[in-house]
């Protein structure tokens, strides 16, 4: 018994290791014609707004119903090819005194409008009557529109504009200062037209319109900003080879060239406009080829509180595939990629699909839209699985298995351990770490890394070799310092106990049960 009890407090002094979170997806509504985006005013967690791409309807769902309301918060007139449409919103920061927000779409007969609109008396009903218009770009083919637009942590509106469409850019326009198309803009809607802030990068440049913040992009269909740290990421859809991720940081003055039509990637396209490689253009941080898929949604750093490990992550998809990725950015690298494509994949014989973009509420949770009409929100898995494999012992070949039952909510503060199999009558206890391991100790495996926990106090087996612990999240070391149990973090479990007659036959005198994985709910 001596030497695994030190062995025990041994690894719980020495190891170290974090905690993995469980993801899944919940359904939040259904039933919309080709959702594209979803947003919220600033500060209003009760709704989210969501863009009908051919309808030219913006839609509410109640968050706290799940139901949309029956009248849309309004309808515009919109064109209806496949890349055109109503493509997205955002409201003004100031949205909650001055009702301002505006609207991005392709308009009938094809050409991109942003616009500006008020909100009724009614806070559920906007005004489609045009304030003033923001941006009119003509559109010399149907595709390849953009229309995402984001006010920024600077308070100026940011437009993406894809270069005109065709293929290749026919026009070479994304690298022509003379022309918005294949740019990204940045405008002071405060301001008077056109609405320049006097700190663009190409005020006072004759040959670039004083509106481009930055050049060289090809369809940027979704981009964000990360309200945590005030980067940006564009998401630029390729041609027929790549899709990449730009990341531009919160310290930017601007003027950076994203490298489209010469690059797709970082690979050259042998077309013209720029120079290959050339030290001007700013390399994507993320890339993956068409062996994955054909078009890039992007997504946002996810700054929530459902999912507090997932901080700080980037997460974005492909449409042509419904495949999901998420990594974080930090230090000029790229750590932590995963493929979450499966982690997300919804309980039953549902499906995510289509996947024409992310959406973020005003609590910084992160939604998934479908072309085909539903809207899931990413949540956490606060389920519980066995893994790991428990040694047989004198009594038992099997082995002893460790189960719950209670609440996974921590707010409940009723959740218990059990244990069937063990040698009756002994000394055994409960511990409980980050990681998972298989490890083999005594006549058993231990199966949990990076810093054990005790739960006391500890006791005997019964006469079944059964035992059961409540989990007091109120006491030590539940209740604070490095053995603290916070909402949304995966704790593995594992039972230690004493198996005398094994260790009389000439095997060890202890054992361990199976091990358990829980995620617990807030």
């Amino acid at each position: 018994m001596k030497t695994s009890l030190l062995a025990l407090a041994v690894l719980t002094a020495t190891a170290t290791g974090t905690f993995a979170q469980n993801l899944t997806t919940e359904l939040v509504a259904q039933g919309f014609a080709r959702p594209v985006f979803a947003t919220a005013p600033p500060g209003d967690t009760g709704r989210l707004f969501v863009c009908e791409q051919h309808t030219g309807r913006i839609e509410i769902i109640d968050l706290a119903t799940g139901q949309v309301l029956p009248t849309p918060f309004m309808t515009l007139s919109v064109s209806t090819g496949n890349e055109q449409g109503l493509l997205s919103m955002a409201f003004h920061p100031d949205y909650a005194n001055n009702g301002r927000f505006f609207v991005s779409r392709t308009a009938t007969g094809g050409n991109t409008r942003v616009t500006e609109h008020l909100v009724t008396t009614d806070p559920n009903i906007g005004d489609p009557t045009v304030i003033q218009q923001i941006v009119a770009e003509s559109q010399p083919f149907s595709n390849h529109n953009g229309g995402q637009i984001a006010f920024g942590p600077d308070g100026y509106l940011y437009v993406g504009l894809g270069d005109g469409g065709s293929a290749n850019d026919p026009g070479n326009r994304s690298q022509n200062g003379s022309t918005n198309l294949g740019k990204m803009l940045r405008l002071d809607i405060d301001a008077a037209a056109p609405f320049v802030p006097p700190s663009n990068p190409f005020v006072g440049n004759g040959s670039v319109l004083d509106t481009i913040w930055a050049t060289g992009l090809r369809n940027p269909w979704r981009f964000s900003f990360d309200r945590g740290t005030g980067d940006m990421y564009i998401a630029d859809v390729g041609q027929n080879a790549w899709e990449e991720i730009n990341f531009q940081p919160a310290s930017s003055a601007g003027g950076e060239n994203y490298g489209w039509r010469c690059m797709e990637g970082d690979h050259c396209t042998g077309l013209s406009g720029c120079t290959c490689n050339a030290t001007n253009l700013v390399d994507p941080i993320q890339e993956y080829s068409h062996s994955f898929g054909c078009s890039i949604t992007g997504g946002y750093v996810y700054r929530g509180s459902a999912l507090p490990t997932l901080q700080g992550t980037y997460f974005y998809a492909d449409y042509c595939t419904s495949r999901i990725w998420s990594f974080r950015y930090q230090n000029g690298a790229v750590t932590e990629f995963t493929e979450r494509t499966q982690e997300l994949d919804p309980p039953g014989s549902q499906s995510i699909t289509t996947i024409t973009s992310f959406g973020e509420d005003a609590n910084g949770e992160l939604y998934i839209l479908e072309q085909g009409g539903q809207i899931w929100r990413l949540s956490q898995d606060c389920g519980t699985s066995n893994y790991c494999v428990a040694g047989g012992n004198s009594t038992n070949a099997l082995g002893a298995s460790i189960s719950s039952f209670g609440s996974n909510d921590l707010s409940a503060n009723s959740f218990s351990l059990a244990v069937n199999g063990a040698v009756a009558n002994q000394f055994g206890l409960f511990f409980y770490g980050p990681n998972q391991a298989q490890v083999a100790n005594g006549n058993g495996f231990l199966c949990v890394s990076g810093g054990l926990h005790r739960i006391l106090p500890a006791g005997p087996t019964d006469v079944f070799g059964g035992v059961t612990r409540a989990v007091d999240f109120t006491q030590p070391p539940m209740s604070g310092g490095p053995g603290l149990i916070v909402p949304g973090q995966t704790y593995n479990f594992q039972f230690w106990y004493r198996d005398p007659a094994a260790g009389a036959a000439g095997g060890a005198s202890y054992n361990f049960s199976d091990a358990l994985s829980v995620v617990f709910c807030p």
